[in-house]
């Protein structure tokens, strides 16, 4: 299953980083999501809401998406960390047809 994660270093992140700059966080995002299982698909850096990285990749077990987020924040160096399950288009496709099976269960508020 393929996920995209978004986070903002924290400044104690950034402070070992700027100490020492060829730090390879690709690396230690490959063996993290190695050790789950996972591999990495894509990593960018961003500059929204301050210095961070844009990780997509692929999983087996669900479950250990956020179990690898709750890892990373845990260890103090990203923070505002927001995880998202991405899907394919045919994915899309099959969800749409599933909602249409039971669209007629639900009641809006006041009907």
């Amino acid at each position: 299953m393929l996920f995209c994660l978004t986070a903002d270093y924290t400044p104690q992140a950034l402070n070992a980083m700027r100490e020492n700059p060829n730090t390879n966080r690709r690396e230690a995002v490959t063996q993290l999501l190695e050790a789950a299982g996972g591999r990495l698909v894509e990593m960018y850096g961003t500059s929204g809401s301050g210095p961070g990285a844009l990780v997509i990749f692929d999983v087996p077990d669900p479950q250990m998406a956020p179990a690898m987020c709750g890892v990373a924040v845990s260890s103090g160096s990203i923070q505002n960390v927001k995880l998202t399950r991405l899907f394919a288009m045919d994915e899309i496709t099959g969800i749409r047809q599933k909602a249409r099976q039971i669209r007629g269960a639900y009641r809006p508020p006041g009907q």
